[in-house]
């Protein structure tokens, strides 16, 4: 035992500057505490309403460590339960997703509730008389999260019943799921079929950093994307590029392609890449897509829309959007050296469907478990999570372009090289390891 679960102090001696302690990703008890606070005061994503499109329909997943289901009520209304009977603790629902009719029934001893989780009904409630069951927490049903907040159909909860607010705590990082939701000309997306999962022996915030991390895409994936770059010249094939060379072959860009491109980060860890130019940039037009937006939108607006290629946008603690294929990446926390990741593609509603074509192909091409480019990010998670036990060296350095003083309570456009978003997302988890409640959890959240 490491004793970090009863020492807020060596929890705050884990982060400098310009560097991380090693326990930061491989001791358990720094992730329960990642658990018991981090994703208890964060405003963390569940799912998107299209999976939930009827009265009664759910959709189970986690925040943090604790199970939860996404369900639409009788109003219409998306509300987010944690996954127990308040009874002996039995799990509700165990599917992955489903229809519940009117209300939820335990599996044990068949209590029953509404779907926004009240208590519906006990079998046999007589033997409750006079025993004082509802003045109980029991008798209130299935207990909600804290907070839930529906952005543009993207569901997110706050499990503390306290704490920073929505707005406050993504500020003006929204702009990166608005313009996703704008590329559709009637402004809404559906998820199109399940996510690809696959498990990743590794910390779930080196998955995190990653997807800004820019020094990586030419040396990692030398020997995918490298080698499909090679013999696409070597077959000196003329014509239009096919798509799939189109999503390949920008991971070979030269770093001066990532310099220009920029980082922009944004308070509480939030903040993307892509900010003059991304790896998305130069992707194909879609036949009839621009008439229909232009339609929607004017051609000014329209032309703005599109014109933003932002490539990655990692909203802190886990989960990461690239706006111009309408794809996201989760990354549940399984243990401190496991991590579940779910990869989901979006429809624009109203677009042609060769734009869901294209983002299907990058989905299997890059994230799937097949991928032959997810796996030289696998390969160098797997080897880092193995390293940091070397006894050699208890620090990580995160020092590129670092500068004394840098404010991570403000918004800031800086080289694409950067490690500032990774020294953000580590200033954010500091703010929000202390516990819901406590005295500098509240100066940290406003």
């Amino acid at each position: 035992m490491s004793g970090y679960m009863q020492d807020q102090k060596a929890i705050d001696g884990l982060v400098r500057s310009h560097q991380v302690h090693r326990d930061i990703y491989i001791d358990q008890d720094v992730f329960r505490m990642e658990m018991r606070n981090l994703f208890v005061n964060t405003w963390v994503f569940v799912g998107h309403e299209s999976q939930t499109p009827n009265k009664g329909d759910y959709f189970t997943t986690q925040i943090g460590d604790q199970p939860v289901i996404q369900v639409r009520h009788s109003d219409g209304n998306i509300h987010v339960l944690y996954n127990r009977c308040p009874h002996k603790g039995t799990k509700i629902a165990i599917d992955r997703s489903g229809n519940t009719g009117k209300f939820f029934r335990c599996p044990y001893h068949a209590w029953s509730f509404k779907t926004d989780g009240c208590l519906l009904a006990i079998p046999l409630k007589k033997g409750y008389r006079d025993t004082g069951l509802d003045q109980t927490e029991s008798a209130k049903g299935m207990k909600a999260v804290g907070a839930v907040k529906n952005y543009r159909g993207f569901i997110f909860a706050r499990l503390a019943a306290e704490g920073v607010a929505f707005d406050a705590f993504f500020g003006d990082s929204l702009s990166s799921i608005d313009n996703m939701v704008d590329r559709s000309p009637a402004g809404r997306l559906e998820v199109a079929g399940p996510p690809l999962r696959y498990m990743h022996k590794c910390n779930w915030k080196m998955l995190l950093e990653n997807q800004t991390d820019t020094c990586h895409p030419m040396v990692a994936h030398e020997s995918s994307a490298g080698t499909a770059v090679r013999l696409w010249d070597e077959m000196g094939q003329k014509g239009p590029t096919p798509a799939a060379m189109q999503i390949i072959a920008p991971f070979m860009s030269p770093y001066e392609f990532f310099e220009d491109m920029g980082i922009r980060t944004w308070p509480n860890g939030h903040g993307h890449t892509g900010v003059h130019n991304s790896i998305h940039a130069n992707y194909s037009e879609i036949p009839g897509y621009m008439e229909k937006m232009v339609e929607a939108y004017g051609e000014e607006r329209a032309k703005q829309i599109l014109g933003e290629s932002r490539h990655n946008t990692v909203y802190f603690p886990n989960i990461m959007i690239k706006g111009p294929i309408q794809q996201m990446r989760v990354f549940i926390p399984l243990a401190a050296d496991k991590t579940l990741v779910e990869s989901y593609i979006y429809r624009l509603v109203d677009a042609p469907d060769e734009l869901l074509a294209r983002t299907a192909m990058y989905n299997r091409m890059i994230n799937a478990p097949t991928s032959i480019v997810g796996h030289d990010d696998l390969e160098m998670y797997e080897r880092a999570q193995e390293g940091l036990h070397v006894d050699g060296l208890e620090w990580v350095n995160v020092q590129r372009l670092y500068e004394e003083g840098e404010d991570m309570e403000t918004e800031a456009v800086v080289n694409g090289t950067t490690e500032r978003q990774m020294r953000n997302q580590f200033h954010a988890w500091l703010k929000f390891m202390r516990a819901p409640g406590s005295t500098d959890a509240q100066v940290a959240a406003q």
